[in-house]
């Protein structure tokens, strides 16, 4: 009995010691690094990917990435050179080179906002305030923004990182400059509608105007052609009359007197007050 109880403490023993001994077993791979502390205190760096060994259950770990990383800053509100307002919403991109100091005063990505904001806002305010709208919006702003990345750079390498970069996202008007903007848009489009309205009113009246005078004229030389060609027929119409008529001269008073007749008697209830023995009605007189 005594020896089966020691065969299992030896067993306890062993698996005790392998648990302890792979403990102190980690892997480190390319995009990491790590603060190797004991009781809470840092104790060495291991930037070397590979197997290494630690104290077991004395020694903790704080792995810190390698890659280029971002951070969101907070949307600020900046008064630029002309006096105009911005609302500025901007982020930035860093390296942790030193793992220690980064450990040692930050701690964490949340530690870098929150240590990184005020610096990157400060520096913001203090570049573009000097900057006018339109320079902001065209591609000189990239020296602004370098200036600012040198500037937030220097001051975070208390930290442990590298700031590679601070860009500018979005770039907007404040609420309440954008409710006055869009009102004076509105108001100017308003105003030009109400040009274009009676520009084309203006335009419609001269358009009219031309075709009634154009409309007028035409008719009047329609009208006078017409005129010139009636007074052509009629001329025409008593050339051929006379030429026809002038080869019977009786014949041509009578078909005259014909004539005359038709249009005197073509209304009924028509009475005449003549001699029937005047000229009017010879013709009928000398057809008894």
């Amino acid at each position: 009995m005594n020896a089966d109880l020691k065969k299992i403490f030896s067993y306890i023993a062993v698996v005790f010691c392998l648990a302890i001994f792979l403990d102190g077993l980690f892997t480190v791979n390319q995009i990491e690094q790590v603060v190797v502390t004991r009781f809470g205190d840092p104790v060495r760096v291991i930037k070397d990917p590979g197997l290494h060994f630690k104290v077991p259950m004395l020694e903790k770990l704080a792995f810190f990435d390698k890659r280029l990383m971002s951070v969101e800053l907070s949307a600020l509100e900046i008064t630029l050179g002309d006096k105009r307002r911005i609302m500025v919403d901007a982020f930035g991109r860093y390296k942790i080179v030193d793992p220690l100091k980064f450990y040692q005063t930050v701690y964490n990505e949340k530690g870098v906002l929150i240590r990184l904001n005020p610096i990157v806002l400060g520096s913001l305010s203090s570049v573009l305030g000097g900057l006018e709208l339109s320079t902001l919006l065209s591609d000189t702003r990239i020296s602004a923004m370098n200036k600012i990345r040198d500037e937030v750079n220097k001051a975070a390498t208390a930290f442990g990182i590298n700031v590679v970069d601070v860009r500018i996202k979005k770039t907007d008007l404040p609420v309440q400059n954008s409710e006055a903007i869009c009102q004076r848009m509105i108001s100017e489009r308003e105003r030009e509608a109400r040009e274009i309205r009676a520009k084309g009113v203006e335009i419609a009246k001269v358009i009219t105007s031309t075709a009634d005078k154009e409309n007028a004229i035409a008719l009047a030389q329609a009208n006078t052609k017409v005129q010139m060609l009636i007074a052509e027929g009629e001329a025409e119409a008593n050339k051929i009359y006379v030429e026809a008529f002038s080869k019977d001269k009786e014949f041509f008073e009578f078909f005259q007197s014909l004539n005359a007749y038709r249009s005197a008697f073509s209304k009924p209830n028509t009475a005449f007050v003549l001699s029937p023995k005047g000229k009017f009605f010879r013709t009928l007189n000398e057809g008894k």
